[in-house]
C-alpha cells in the first residue's frame, strides 16, 4: 500500500495514473462531500477528485463544503473563492457557518469539533456515505509528535487512519500518505490559486508550534516519511493486539461473563497480559459508562487499583470511571453504568 501511494519525487505534480489509484476505494459511494477550507491541501482534494470523477463512466457524486468557522474576517472571500472553482469544475457547493458562542479557550479544538459536526451533518443530508478530508502525510507527521509528547499508547499513536467513522458517516483521508509540497506542486502546475491561513502559523496553538519545530527534527532523520512510517507500523501493531483482546473476551465469556454487563472471573482476568487487560477495561466502561470514553491514563490507574484488590484478596472493592462503578465481589469483576449525577443525564 504504501509502495503505491507514496511517490518518489515529494515536489512533482500528482498525475492522473497516481490520483486513480488514491480515490479507487471511494468508487462505489453514492455521494462525496469534500471538506475544502480554499487552503491549498483541501484545495488540491478538490481539484483532484474532480479530475478523477470526469474520467470516471459511472462515479459519486461530489459535494463541496465549506466550514465558515466565524473566527476570522477573510473567511467569507476564501469561501467565495472555494465555490468559484467548485463552479468551474462543475462540482456543487456549499458554506456552512459555525455560529454558536466561542469558547474563551480551546479555540482549536472547539471547532475542529463543531467543524466535523457540520459536515457529518451535511453529509447525512446529502446522501453523502463518506466525508473525505485533505490531511496530509505532514499532517500525519504532526499528529504523531503531538501524541508522543502526550505520552499516548498505540492506538493513539497509530494517529490517523485512512478511513474511520465519525457521527455515523465515514470519514476519508486519500491524501494521507501525500506530502504538502507535492500538493502545492499539483495546484502550481494547474495555476490554481489558494489562501493562506495565518493561524497555521500562530505559535499561540499547540500544533503551529511543533510545526515550526519539524525541520530541526527532519535534520535529525524525524522527517514527516519517518514520523507516517511509524504511524503505519503501530496500526498494524494495534490492529493485531485487537485481535487478540478479541480473543481473550471470549475466553473470558467461557468462564463465565455475565449478560449485558461486563463481568470477569478474577483470577482469568489478573492472567492476562497488562495491555490486554487495559483494553479489556476500556471497552466495558466505555460500553457501559455514560461519560465517556474512559481516558487511557485513568483506565491504568484503575486496573492498577484492581491488580492490587484482587491479589490481596479483598472480598470486595469498587471504583467510578467514567460513568461506570467497576467492582470486585468474591472474585468476579463487574462493570455496569453508575447512577447519573444531578443534573446530568444517563
Amino acid at each position: 500500500m504504501v509502495g503505491d501511494t507514496m511517490p518518489d519525487d515529494d515536489h512533482s505534480a500528482i498525475s492522473a495514473q497516481h490520483a486513480k489509484r488514491l480515490f479507487a476505494g471511494l468508487k462505489a459511494a453514492p455521494a462525496l462531500l469534500l471538506a475544502v477550507s480554499g487552503g491549498p491541501d483541501s484545495m488540491a482534494l478538490m481539484w483532484l477528485a474532480a479530475r478523477w470523477r470526469r474520467g470516471l463512466k459511472r462515479g459519486p457524486r461530489l459535494i463541496a463544503v465549506t466550514v465558515d468557522h466565524g473566527l476570522r474576517t477573510e473567511a467569507a472571500r476564501e469561501a467565495l473563492n472555494v465555490k468559484h472553482l467548485a463552479q468551474t469544475l462543475e462540482l456543487e457547493h456549499r458554506t456552512l457557518r459555525w455560529t454558536a458562542a466561542k469558547p474563551n479557550t480551546g479555540v482549536p479544538a472547539a471547532a475542529r469539533a463543531a467543524r466535523y459536526r457540520l459536515l457529518a451533518d451535511a453529509a447525512r443530508k446529502s446522501g453523502a456515505t463518506h466525508v473525505v478530508t485533505a490531511h496530509t502525510r505532514d499532517d500525519q507527521a504532526e499528529t504523531v509528535l503531538m501524541r508522543m509528547l502526550r505520552g499516548s499508547g498505540i492506538a493513539g499513536l497509530a494517529a490517523m487512519a485512512r478511513e474511520t467513522e465519525r457521527d455515523g458517516v465515514r470519514l476519508a483521508r486519500p491524501l494521507l500518505e501525500i506530502s504538502k509540497s507535492q500538493l502545492i506542486a499539483t495546484l502550481s502546475k494547474a495555476k490554481i490559486a489558494f489562501a493562506d491561513d495565518p493561524t497555521n502559523r500562530d505559535e499561540n496553538f499547540t500544533r503551529p508550534r511543533l510545526r515550526a519545530l519539524m525541520p530541526a527534527l527532519a535534520a535529525e532523520g524525524g522527517d514527516a516519511r519517518n514520523f507516517a512510517r511509524l504511524a503505519t507500523r503501530l496500526a498494524r501493531a494495534n490492529a493485531a493486539v485487537e485481535i487478540l483482546a478479541d480473543g481473550a473476551e471470549r475466553y473470558l465469556a467461557l468462564k463465565g461473563a455475565g449478560g449485558a454487563r461486563g463481568e470477569f472471573d478474577a483470577d482469568a482476568f489478573a492472567a492476562l497480559p497488562e495491555e490486554i487487560r487495559v483494553r479489556l477495561l476500556k471497552r466495558a466502561i466505555d460500553r457501559n459508562g455514560h461519560e465517556g470514553p474512559a481516558e487511557l491514563g485513568k483506565i491504568e490507574a484503575l486496573l492498577a487499583a484492581l491488580d492490587r484488590a484482587v491479589a490481596e484478596r479483598r472480598p470486595r472493592w469498587k471504583q467510578t470511571l467514567a460513568g461506570a462503578i467497576v467492582s470486585l465481589i468474591k472474585g468476579r469483576i463487574s462493570i455496569e453504568a453508575a447512577p447519573a449525577r444531578r443534573g446530568r443525564r444517563a
